[in-house]
């Protein structure tokens, strides 16, 4: 019976271990952990000010269209000397100075353009951090959910080994068992307690990833709350074709093409002419407050004659740039119809091989009861009842691994489509 003692005792422990343990932990859904995510994750943070520099960086572009207004004012005093004598003078200015673009071949409306077109690629390039964002979420949650499960799986695990040595030892006690069957028992059991404590790290190692997803700053132990269903299943092949024109991926670029596009617009329109109107009024004298009033209308042309090669250097540059991303375009959306083909088609496979992995599971569990209640009565040898026992481990350990990769093969999916967070 002291043989007994120190497996129920362990047992007992781990128990109110894990009671302990479960009861201190925060229990987050899946829900939970989007809202947290898009509130505070830094990459999405990071994405979003990058809208902000965008739309900046646009108002910056389109204020050269509005009247550029100045005011200055100077106070100067002097003196100037002639032989032993001199005298001082001061002066006085200040007013107002303004000048307006009127044309510059629409090389400043085609930069705004651009500079919208850009902000259109930001903004597409939040929604693909997005996407990226969920995917990695995802699978941190999922890794909680599995190792939380492993845990459960590695206890009940300990559990058949310690009653399969209790029957081997009364077996070897009573001399119808040899000893190599017993110290094989006692080391499945010292694997089944290694199983619990790596299952425990495991469990601390998931809870750090989602931590990082989540955007916390501080650790804090979790428990997350959910279950094995995959509900986007897309047993019905999709039109790929379709489903990739709104991928952020794509729109991004496109985005960036219509943004070199009137980039180059803009270069083309640097060999026009530029044509200004500027205006001032002044009051100047030699005492505060000045009286002399001068004021001042005018037109001003420029027009690029020879600078090295300059311009045409630029266009040359934009028209490559445009090229570019032309192909980059072209290419994307070609690798994303490959992504979904390639995601749909491991749904799929995952999705079968939970239904076989578990029809397997079932089948060991009744082969198992049986090999059981027959090598307790002599009718198995060890060998094959162990053989047995074995394979109803791996069949747990299995179960859980396609649940488990039929839920990471869901989040490739949605992630493959181009979907948000908020896709829930």
């Amino acid at each position: 019976m002291l043989k007994f003692l120190k497996p129920l005792l362990v047992l007992l422990f781990l128990s109110d271990f894990f009671c302990c343990y479960a009861a201190q932990q925060e229990e987050l859904s899946w829900h939970d952990c989007i809202k947290e995510a898009a509130k505070n994750h830094p990459d999405l943070i990071a994405a979003q000010e990058q809208v902000v520099q965008s739309q900046a960086a646009k108002d910056v572009t389109a204020s050269v269209l509005y009247p550029q207004v100045g005011a200055t004012l100077d106070a100067s005093t002097g003196r100037t000397s002639s032989g032993g004598s001199g005298s001082t003078s001061d002066s006085y200015n200040y007013g107002v100075n303004g000048t307006q673009l009127i044309f510059d071949g629409t090389k400043t409306i085609n930069n705004v353009h651009a500079a919208s077109e850009t902000i259109k690629a930001f903004q597409e390039n939040f929604q693909f951090t997005s996407v990226t964002v969920r995917l990695r979420l995802r699978t941190a949650f999922i890794n909680l959910l599995k190792a939380q499960e492993a845990l459960k799986i590695t206890q009940e695990i300990f559990d058949i080994r310690r009653g399969n040595l209790e029957l081997i030892t009364l077996r070897y006690e009573s001399g119808l068992e040899h000893k190599g069957a017993l110290l094989t028992a006692e080391a499945d059991l010292a694997n089944a307690q290694y199983g619990i404590d790596q299952a425990k790290r495991s469990v601390e190692t998931a809870q750090r990833q989602l931590v990082k997803e989540l955007g916390r700053k501080m650790f804090t132990p979790m428990l997350v709350k959910g279950d094995f269903t995959v509900r986007n299943d897309a047993r019905t092949k999709p039109d790929f074709e379709m489903i990739v024109k709104n991928n952020p991926s794509l729109t991004e670029i496109i985005a960036q093409k219509n943004s070199a596009q009137f980039s180059l617009k803009a270069a083309y329109a640097q060999f026009f002419p530029t044509l200004t109107g500027s205006a001032g009024a002044n009051k100047n004298g030699a005492h505060w407050e000045p009286k002399g009033d001068q004021w001042n209308l005018g037109l001003g042309l420029s027009v690029p004659i020879f600078e090295g090669g300059l311009r045409i250097a630029q266009v040359s540059q934009a028209r490559a740039l445009v090229k570019q991303l032309e192909e980059n375009e072209r290419s994307t959306k070609d690798g994303l119809v490959y992504s979904l083909q390639q995601t749909w088609a491991a749904l799929q496979d995952t999705l079968e091989n939970v239904e076989v992995q578990r029809k397997s599971l079932v089948a060991t569990e009744e082969r198992s009861k049986i090999a059981q209640a027959q090598y307790s009565i002599g009718l198995l040898t060890f060998d094959n009842w162990t053989i047995i026992e074995d394979n109803l481990v791996s069949a747990k350990n299995s179960y859980l691994n396609s649940e488990a990769n039929a839920l990471l093969a869901e989040a490739n999916w949605i992630q493959a489509k181009g979907d948000t967070l908020e896709y829930e």
